[in-house]
């Protein structure tokens, strides 16, 4: 099946807030602080205030990214579409015309770690968490133009 990326449109937070609070929900060791109502808002205000982009699979979304300069707000997949490359896709889209990409990461997230390491990301900060409002232990992972995503 052939994946589009597309900028994302006010209809697209729906879809993106279905796979993000399902994300939530399917994580033991997040809290989930919001509901889904919620969760669409942020996810409306992600495409109404950032550079968001969503991985497009037969008119249905699997996955987004949002950046906010040179911050990473946000990136998810559904389930059933990772492993398949939409993830570096969107995450080769953000870095177009970038020097510098960064984003938080919690550390308990082991599979999002690898990803960004495999992709070029270098741990730059570790905290206990005090500043998020998970209150969960995090990493700031810095990505640099010199370091190029692999196709």
């Amino acid at each position: 099946m052939s994946v589009v990326l597309r900028k994302a449109e006010g209809i697209d937070a729906k879809a993106m807030a279905a796979i993000l609070q399902g994300w939530l929900e399917a994580t033991p060791w997040m809290p989930v602080l919001h509901t889904l109502d919620d969760t669409e808002a942020f996810c409306g205000h992600l495409v109404k205030t950032t550079d968001c982009w969503v991985a497009e699979e037969a008119k249905r979304v699997s996955g987004f990214l949002a950046r906010d300069k040179d911050w990473f707000t946000a990136i998810y997949l559904a389930p059933d579409a990772r492993g398949q490359g939409i993830g570096r896709a969107l995450l080769a889209e953000a870095m177009l015309g970038r020097d510098v990409l960064q984003l938080w990461c919690f550390q308990s997230n082991d599979g999002a770690r690898r990803f960004y390491e495999r992709h070029g990301f270098d741990v730059e900060e570790v905290t206990d968490g005090a500043g998020n409002d998970e209150k969960l232990p995090d990493i700031r992972f810095v990505w640099r133009s010199a370091q190029r995503v692999s196709p």
